[in-house]
Formats: C-alpha cells, sequence, structure tokens
C-alpha cells in the first residue's frame, strides 16, 4: 500500500516547487482528498493510507520524501530503499519481492 505523508514541495513548504497550485494540507481531510487526487493522477492502483497530521508514521519510517519498504505481517522491515529521488529503488523493491517466493 501507498501512506501518503505531507507533500514535500508544496508551494507554502519550506522546499516549495512550483508542480501547480498544490499547497500542504492543513486538515486530515484536505490530505486524504490530494492522496486520492495525486493516486489517480499517477494512476497508481495500489490501496492508498494517509498518515495522521502528526506525521507519525513518516517520522518512523523516515518516509520524506519518498522511500519504499517491504513490511512483514509481524512488521519486521525486509526491505528498504535509501531516500528519494536519488535513493529510490523500485527494482530493489521488486527484487526483495521475488527473493520471498
Amino acid at each position: 500500500m501507498v501512506i501518503y505523508i505531507r507533500e514535500a514541495h508544496a508551494m507554502d513548504s519550506r522546499l516549495p516547487m512550483m508542480f501547480g497550485n498544490i499547497e500542504d494540507p492543513v486538515t486530515y481531510e484536505e490530505r486524504r482528498v490530494m492522496a486520492n487526487f495525486s493516486s489517480k493522477e499517477l494512476g497508481m492502483e495500489i490501496p492508498a493510507v494517509v498518515d495522521e497530521l502528526d506525521d507519525a508514521v513518516s517520522m518512523a519510517y523516515q518516509g520524506w520524501p519518498e522511500r519504499l519498504y517491504l513490511i512483514a505481517p509481524d512488521g519486521e522491515v525486509l526491505y528498504r530503499c535509501g531516500p528519494g529521488p536519488f535513493g529510490f529503488d523500485p527494482d530493489g523493491l521488486e527484487q526483495a519481492i521475488l527473493d520471498l517466493r
């Protein structure tokens, strides 16, 4: 699943980039709407959940700006790539999934 966290480059963030008129959501509902919008825009067909406004999941897993994990049902971290964009490694995640077979 995808966990939607704080907008990395919102117009009102500390590292803004102009990808459109995107501001950092200030309510959980705004964050949920952005998660749905982002999933549709990126054509993702995997479930998405939303990190709370306290960013607890993002901080626990060092998810900002993006990171890939493979987590076992018992909570063990089986794979973790470096932080994106330069450490983002979908091929490594795919290999970790294949290695489970």
